[in-house]
């Protein structure tokens, strides 16, 4: 199983993505090991649209048509539900065990994600009930991943 995070906004250069760089490469690193077979990190453009709504339906096109066919879609979103480390590690080695091509974790733009798109999803997370600005989602999400995996393949990194 592969593991796609999607993201529409491009990372500035600076100190966050870096940040996002060295989380995403750890997960990269270790992804093997627990039965993941790749990682990717896919941008899109934000939508240029003048209303919200159209923003987030154009962008939420542009998300179905960059994640991987047959993947399983996780929605980050603060309506989401919030989840521990240790249960999103079981949710990704659920879909591994099952057998499942792709694990995708989708990040909206400014206006967030449309509703369709939330609601054909496997599952919404948050990060928490407060607002999080797009580039540290993004980080917090490479971090998670990446503590997934250590979960999943009993490596010292996670302590609960």
């Amino acid at each position: 199983m592969r593991i796609a995070l999607v993201s529409v906004g491009r990372m500035k250069a600076g100190p966050e993505r870096e940040l996002f760089g060295r989380y995403f490469s750890r997960l990269a690193d270790s992804a093997r090991i627990a039965g993941i077979t790749g990682v990717e990190a896919r941008e899109l453009p934000e939508s240029r649209a003048r209303r919200p709504d159209d923003r987030r339906a154009e962008e939420a096109a542009a998300i179905r048509a960059a994640i991987p066919e047959a993947a399983i879609l996780v929605a980050l979103d603060e309506r989401g539900i919030s989840l521990t480390s240790a249960q999103w590690a079981a949710d990704i080695g659920k879909a591994r065990d099952a057998g499942r091509s792709a694990y995708a974790v989708a990040i909206g733009g400014p206006d967030g994600l449309d509703p369709t798109l939330r609601e054909t999803a496997h599952k919404a997370i948050n990060f928490g009930a407060t607002t999080w600005p797009h580039q540290l989602v993004r980080i917090l999400a490479a971090e998670q991943l990446y503590r997934a995996i250590t979960i999943l393949s009993g490596r010292p990194y996670h302590r609960a």
